[in-house]
């Protein structure tokens, strides 16, 4: 009795959780199907869990349906193989009829996975009876279903069976619901690559793709670029670009002329949306018509016509094709001249804009123009937009010319580009408003990363550590972050020797001066503008940092700080640690937390790089001991309570990661 028990559980227990007022319960107790499937076996899932799951798919909310509509997508060996997998089918077929798209898409590509498995026959006898009588139902979403599983049998199945499959799919691109046709064009290319594969794969197959066909494929697409509703006249672009994909791997160029008035046509549409997607796959279209030097040129106005089109989006989209399509250009003479003759005029008109996304967009590809029209070019044409662009007041356009300029200096060198357009970015660096500086600033490290150490250490370097010294906080933090991110790039050897040794002025004692600014922690930063422009002023005269000011001192901690993860350990240990622990006895409390805070950093880095740093554990506890612990104690019994705290929260996380 109690084996029978333990027999029935698992599906009782199911039962149970499926009947619970609590649609999370439900959505959890159907994930574990699979579980429950593998607990009764083959033959019970067959005669019990199936027939209960079919009852369910006809009972229950849309989160349930969906998640048993996923797993039911792998159940082929949880009932034994293939040969049983028609009552899997029937309940994957209630799933796929249902209105919520979620549910329909789960079961559709659930039905899919199935079709792997089956057998020929299998497809013929139950597949295929599936799709007719579902792109034959009485209501539209089984008609969406049945677009989804075409892709699953259109291959396989002999000539004249395809020919029928082909003209049932051509009156779903002819449903009178724009939801069916929708989903219709959405599919169609998949089956058009699905069949331009098979037939180049297989060139001598009785069943490869005939003129029969090549027709009704042809009928669908007419049918789609004349649709009335611009929601489905808009996929036709990708079913056009599936078209001529097939015809350009066949090396048939009889249809060219029809297709590129297509093409034309859909280029020019009046809906916005439909000459979106034209544009967002301009260059798609224009590389199937390379082969003709007439018919390329004859894309030239129509792409110079979304440049200057009345929709922003179109704009943009455009101008992300601009490089790829001037490419193709290059081709040929009477082709390749319109770059300079029409295009880059058009392009200077775009890097001004009104619409920022647009600049946005053409200041992603614009500098990939540079190897396309050659040195003088580049020079001539396009380094004037390059400099226009990169004082945009949107923060992306300055970003994208930015981190692209290696191309350019692949292109013009080194020398031409930092006399062009160095001066402009030091510029910006300089601006009055500090969101303009900080904007910059962030750029620096990708700036850095294609100019390489030397250049950047003779153009760049000093501009970087004056922003240490900004009366501004978040200039002076984002300056900070930079110290860490140029280290990472150029290594540690060159943080020591262009950072810290200046920031440390030779391991001088730090604290041996009066503050000439204030105690005050919470100073505010415009009563410290003027003193911190006279200490800048200062140090570039002499070199010597000036640390009688607050916020000079805590900015050089927050940057040895911040550096301390990514240098060596002669470093942290010769250099670091005497100059933190000079700050132990600083005036300013605000400083003397943030020894503490640094002290655990450096307690983490020694721990976690142990073996990097190649430490015995003898070495390790005596640094640790002798040079963080013992002086972290002496802040435990500061007299300000916050210096206090820190204190006692860096010892502890030390012995933590000590033990």
């Amino acid at each position: 009795m109690d084996d029978f028990n333990d027999e029935l559980f698992p599906l009782a227990l199911l039962m149970d959780e499926l009947k619970h007022d609590d649609v999370s319960n439900r959505v959890e107790a159907m994930q574990k199907l699979d579980t429950i499937a593998i607990a009764l076996g083959p033959e019970r899932t067959l005669k019990e869990l199936l027939p209960f799951l079919n009852d369910v798919a006809q009972d229950d909310e849309e989160e349930v349906f969906a998640v048993l509509a996923s797993k039911l997508g792998d159940f082929i060996p949880l009932i034994g193989g293939h040969q049983h997998c028609e009552p899997l089918i029937q309940i994957l077929t209630i799933l796929a009829s249902m209105e919520e798209p979620i549910v329909r898409d789960k079961a559709i590509d659930s039905l899919n996975k199935i079709s792997l498995e089956l057998t020929p026959e299998e497809l013929n006898n139950i597949f295929l009876h599936l799709i007719q009588n579902l792109s034959q139902g009485n209501w539209f979403s089984k008609k969406i279903a049945s677009c989804g599983l075409y892709k699953s049998v259109i291959v396989k199945v002999n000539a004249s069976i395809r020919k029928e499959l082909l003209n049932l799919y051509l009156k779903l691109v002819c449903d009178e619901y724009p939801m069916v046709r929708r989903s219709a064009a959405t599919n169609l290319p998949t089956l058009i690559d699905l069949l331009t594969e098979f037939t180049t794969l297989t060139p001598n197959d009785a069943n490869k793709m005939n003129n029969d066909d090549w027709d009704i494929i042809s009928k669908m697409f007419q049918h789609l670029i004349n649709d009335d509703q611009d929601s489905v006249k808009f996929l036709s672009i990708d079913v056009l670009i599936s078209i001529l994909e097939f015809f350009q791997k066949l090396q048939d160029q009889r249809f060219n002329s029809e297709f590129l008035s297509s093409s034309l046509k859909l280029i020019k549409d009046e809906s916005w949306r439909v000459r979106y997607a034209a544009a967002e796959r301009f260059s798609k279209i224009a590389k199937n018509f390379v082969r003709n030097e007439s018919d390329l040129f004859q894309l030239i106005d129509p792409f110079i016509s979304l440049m200057k089109d009345n929709e922003g989006e179109v704009r943009k989209a455009i101008a992300k094709q601009l490089p790829s399509f001037c490419e193709l250009l290059v081709s040929y003479p009477s082709t390749k001249v319109t770059i300079l003759n029409k295009i880059i005029p058009v392009v200077n008109d775009l890097s001004q804009d009104s619409q920022e996304t647009v600049r946005a967009s053409l200041a992603s590809t614009i500098t990939d123009l540079s190897p396309i029209l050659e040195k003088q070019a580049t020079i001539e044409k396009l380094l004037p937009i390059f400099l226009i662009m990169l004082k945009d007041e949107f923060p992306d356009v300055r970003l994208n010319i930015i981190s692209n300029l290696s191309v350019v200096n692949e292109t013009i060198g080194i020398n031409l580009l930092s006399t062009n357009l160095l001066p402009a970015i030091t510029e910006l660096a300089q601006d009055h408003k500090w969101r303009v500086r900080l904007a910059i600033i962030e750029y620096i490290p990708k700036l850095a990363k294609q100019l390489g150490e030397p250049f950047f250490n003779d153009e760049l370097l000093s501009l970087c550590m004056s922003w240490l010294w900004d009366p501004v906080f978040a200039i002076r933090d984002a300056a900070v972050n930079n110290s860490k991110e140029l280290t990472i790039i150029f290594g540690s050897q060159w943080a020591e020797h262009e950072i810290i040794n200046r920031l440390l002025n030779n391991g001088g004692n730090i604290t041996n001066k009066k503050d000439s600014t204030t105690t005050n922690a919470t100073t505010n930063d415009d009563e410290l503008d003027e003193k911190i422009d006279d200490d800048d002023d200062d140090n570039t005269n002499s070199n010597k940092i000036d640390y009688s000011n607050f916020i000079i001192r805590i900015t050089c901690l927050f940057t040895i700080t911040r550096l301390i993860p990514v240098i060596d350990y002669p470093i942290i240990t010769k250099k670091i640690l005497p100059f933190i622990n000079n700050l132990i006895v600083d005036s300013v409390p605000n400083i003397r937390f943030n020894v503490a805070k640094s002290y655990l950093i450096i307690g983490e880095t020694l721990i976690k790089n142990k073996r990097k740093f190649n430490l015995s554990d003898e070495e390790l506890n005596k640094i640790i001991n002798t040079e963080i612990l013992v002086n972290l104690e002496k802040l435990q019994n500061d007299e300000d309570v916050d210096v206090r705290y820190f204190s006692s929260k860096s010892i502890q996380g030390i012995k933590d990661l000590v033990n």
